[in-house]
């Protein structure tokens, strides 16, 4: 059955008897003296009950516009909510805002009892004893000095104590390590079994469905708001002694500008924000470290290309007045654009020389073998963090939603258990929400398809136009010998692209959240990994559609001058430079990833620090002094549920970025590190500093994102093979090296680039255009006979014009062997990496095994003492009877 009502089983509801707590004496509006020192406070009035939770509302009696009916239902609700949490044990204690007496805290505090009885039902673990075998390894050898400057110190931020520890079992108690009981659960095992507690309790049932959880209650309005509380504040630290400052120690030694080059202290993330929290900065890390070697790499080949452009052959012919200077090129588009001389393409094809080089090819497959080891390397520090972090065995029970279980009318019979169970709906409404959500991804997806479209006919009219506009394609003026129509095109296209991609970004946030919500899925790990996948599905082709566009589409399917190919019967395909698409693409990439960076950073730190800004300066001047610790956090930004979620969405699609297309652009690797390295210490003062404290989840993977990464992995190989081979003209280059500049179909007597822009250009007979793609005869270049194209076909003359030649053939040979070979020889290595790398270190399963071997050895012992304790109180009272009744015999 439910977890709700294992829930209603431990208390009964009274609410008619223990009326509002509006009533009670707990409300009284406390005077500005009872705070003066004590804003730090983390306990009931008292000093002496801990705040493991606070829940915020308005009062209705005191709005000034009062909605009778409306409120009187909210309030009957609060009610009920709140008499059902103290049947559940909880503790609830309300105080006035100082700022504004309308608004009302109510105080969560969970007894021991309540705390043991919910941590068993939860199966949290719990210290035994210390342990003295997770002694992490010190030294690096001769850079123990280097890493000891790039580590936390260990005077401000302590290690912590480690312990065996297993699932909590109340008549098991004295086996735990009590030393303490107000420290034997923690603030972040507190807030998480208080917040079990209120997500699971009902506050109405109508027509026999219960409506239950804290997150219906805030969603409603009838509470404003429901978290945890930070332990002081972030700038200084806590006056109260027994406050461990953990806060304090996080914005100074993580979310603070000066500790950018320190390792990040994740056992203390993990402590104070749970592990959820602690393994998406693991996480990030770890890929922003592997990122460093990416970047160097990336940086080398940039470079190799960079140094080496003034060799260029290629590049040299385009720039030779006597070469590119006399090559008439025939338009790219019908009546209005003029012919054009190569010469004018100059900058774009040294530009092009220095990620068309050599060094791309072995960056490529480089980064082929560096997506796969930092892949297989992740898995193994997950696998020392979950044994560090004890999740090994988390028996962490999946419970259903709320949302779910308030779902249930509908009474089926188990086919396990042949008991009676609720379930939402029936396997034919099942089907039909299953149908409904696929058939609503896919009309999105289509939506963004047709905006892609839309750029592409965006394209072709603005190219038509710029070509107009810009008539003087002589290549001396210096304004269009960087701004050709190419050029223009791509900035203006690429820029509007990126906006729209923001624009429909934010739209399918929410569409994607509306289809999951109306799916339902039953748990909250279900729930994420369905939005995951729609989520990162929409991004995919939102972000990455006009690459692929650009990268295998564009300029591909053309024709030739006399028989052009048109898009939808009416624009003529866009046709790439001579040199390719590549540099194109560069340009899509820079223009995406640098664009996503600002945006993404102005989201993250402008608009939380505006809106608490904006909230500081609404309250009263001065009153951070004397206001307490829960409505300091109150004034916070909510972070939200699925805030992490985004924040790994947002890597995710980076990690495509530097892995799908990276042979287009090896700087790419070096944006993402130096993005990465502000996004960890953003992320870090982001949630420090600006927003409330999250509720604690535990976890012991990344989840979802792990085979997104994989399959990302995979198809990168294919599109960087097939970028090298139908994006750059890295291939056509090679052939006519080895083929086509010596004998029998070249004329040169060695190897050699030379004649490379001659041979690559076919020849068209301007008599033959046909009248609608015939160039601007009022063109300068508009008497000649004959202009050059972008292909390889036969000259007009022969008996096979305009067809395909001999080179043609060889080159989609040549082009179609590449990627046999590539492919094979990285997946190849990959799957050898794979096999190689266990996923668990054997070290760390001699660990785990060890620890699990002395923590049973550990309960078997404390059970047989007790064993052998109670048998040898019993035998004592045996003794001691039988010398009762014996005695008075012998007298």
């Amino acid at each position: 059955m439910f977890r709700a009502v294992v829930l209603e089983n431990l208390g009964q509801t009274i609410i008619s008897d223990l009326g509002s707590l509006e009533s009670q004496q707990d409300f009284r509006t406390p005077e500005f003296e009872e705070f003066n020192g004590k804003s730090d406070s983390l306990f009931f009035n008292d000093g002496q009950r801990r705040i493991d939770f606070v829940l915020v509302y308005e009062d209705e009696s005191r709005k000034e516009t009062n909605k009778k009916g409306t409120n009187e239902k909210q309030r009957r609700k609060r009610q009920a909510y709140e008499s059902n949490l103290i049947c559940h044990g909880l503790q609830l204690e309300a105080t006035r805002s100082v700022l504004d007496d309308k608004r009302v805290f109510v105080k969560v505090h969970a007894p021991w009892e309540v705390l043991c009885t919910y941590a068993e039902l939860m199966h949290i673990k719990l210290p035994l004893k210390p342990n003295d075998l997770k002694n992490r390894s010190s030294a690096f050898g001769t850079l123990n000095w280097f890493t000891k400057v790039l580590s936390v110190d260990e005077s401000i931020i302590k290690p912590e104590q480690e312990f065996f520890t297993a699932p909590f079992e109340k008549n098991r108690m004295n086996d735990f390590y009590i030393v303490d009981r107000d420290a034997f659960f923690n603030p972040a095992t507190r807030s998480r079994i208080v917040y079990f507690i209120l997500s699971r309790v009902k506050y109405q049932v109508i027509n026999s469905v219960s409506k239950f959880g804290i997150n219906r209650l805030v969603n409603s309005g009838i509470y404003k708001a429901a978290f945890p509380l930070h332990d002081c504040k972030f700038r200084r630290q806590s006056e109260d002694p027994s406050c461990p400052n953990e806060r304090y120690l996080l914005y100074r030694e993580w979310a603070h500008p000066r500790s950018i080059y320190k390792k990040q202290p994740l056992d203390l993330i993990r402590k104070y924000y749970g592990e959820k929290i602690g393994i998406y900065f693991a996480w990030l890390g770890y890929y922003t470290q592997m990122l460093l070697l990416a970047a160097v790499v990336g940086v080398a080949c940039f470079l190799y290309g960079y140094l080496n452009q003034d060799n260029c052959t290629w590049s040299k012919e385009v720039c030779h007045p006597d070469i590119g200077g006399k090559i008439i090129m025939c338009p790219q588009c019908d009546k209005h654009c003029p012919f054009w001389k190569l010469n004018i393409t100059c900058e774009s094809s040294k530009k092009l020389c220095i990620f068309d080089s050599f060094g791309t090819l072995i960056f490529a497959v480089f980064m082929g073998v560096w997506v796969t080891l930092f892949l297989e390397f992740w898995k193994r520090r997950q696998a020392e963090l979950e044994y560090e972090w004890d999740t090994v065995e988390l028996q962490q029970e999946e419970q259903a939603r709320p949302e779910y279980e308030a779902r249930c009318t509908h009474i089926v019979i188990n086919e396990i258990t042949q008991e009676e169970e609720r379930i939402p709906f029936t396997a034919w409404g099942k089907c039909l929400r299953i149908t409904l959500c696929a058939s609503a991804v896919f009309f999105w997806i289509l939506l963004i398809i047709a905006s892609v479209i839309g750029i592409i006919v965006y394209r072709l009219s603005v190219f038509i136009v710029f070509s107009t506009q810009l008539k003087n394609l002589n290549g001396t003026d210096p304004i269009q010998k960087y701004l050709t129509p190419q050029t223009a095109t791509s900035i203006t296209a690429s820029i509007i692209s990126f906006i729209i991609i923001m624009i429909l970004n934010t739209i399918y946030e929410r569409v994607a959240i509306m289809i999951t919500n109306f799916e339902l899925p039953r748990t909250q790990t279900d729930y994420e990994n369905s939005l995951t996948m729609k989520m990162f599905l929409f991004q995919f082709v939102n972000y990455y559609s006009s690459c692929f566009y650009i990268a295998f589409f564009k300029g591909k399917f053309v024709g030739y001058p006399g028989d052009p190919v048109y898009w939808l019967g009416k624009y003529r395909n866009e046709e790439c430079d001579p040199g390719g698409c590549l540099l194109e693409l560069t340009t899509q990439l820079t223009i995406i990833m640098g664009g996503k960076a600002i945006w993404n950073n102005i989201q993250e730190v402008l608009l939380p620090w505006i809106m608490n800004l904006i909230g500081r300066f609404h309250r009263v001047s001065g009153s951070e002094k004397i206001t307490p610790r829960w409505e300091q956090d109150y004034h916070l930004q909510p972070m939200g549920k699925l805030g992490l979620f985004y924040e790994y969405l947002e890597m995710i699609i980076q990690f495509g970025f530097v892995t799908l297309f990276v042979a287009s652009f090896p700087l790419a690797p070096l944006l993402a590190l130096v993005n990465n390295i502000l996004e960890i210490r953003v992320d870090a003062w982001k949630l420090t500093t600006q927003f409330r404290r999250l509720v604690p989840e535990k976890a012991q993977d990344i989840g979802a994102w792990q085979p997104i990464m994989q399959g990302i992995a995979i198809l990168a190989v294919v599109t960087n093979a097939m970028i090298i081979a139908f994006t750059s003209d890295m291939i056509p280059r090679l052939v006519y090296y080895w083929s086509f500049s010596v004998p029998p179909y070249g004329n040169h007597t060695s190897y050699t680039m030379d004649g490379y822009i001659n041979n690559t250009l076919s020849i068209f007979k301007v008599a033959d255009f046909k009248n609608k793609s015939k160039g601007n005869p009022y063109s300068e270049q508009g008497n000649h006979t004959t202009c050059r194209y972008r292909d390889f076909r036969y000259p007009p003359g022969h008996p096979q014009e305009y067809k395909h030649n001999i080179y043609y053939w060889h080159v989609i040979a040549a082009k179609l062997a590449f990627i046999i070979v590539m492919e094979h020889l990285i997946y190849s290595v990959k799957f050898f990496i794979s096999y190689a790398i266990p996923d668990v270190s054997k070290r760390t399963k001699s660990k785990i095994q060890r620890e699990k071997y002395l923590t049973q050895k550990l309960l078997r012992e404390n059970h047989l003492k007790d064993m052998t304790k109670n048998m040898g109180v019993i035998a004592e009272r045996m003794i001691e009877a039988v010398d009762n009744n014996l005695r008075p015999k012998l007298e």
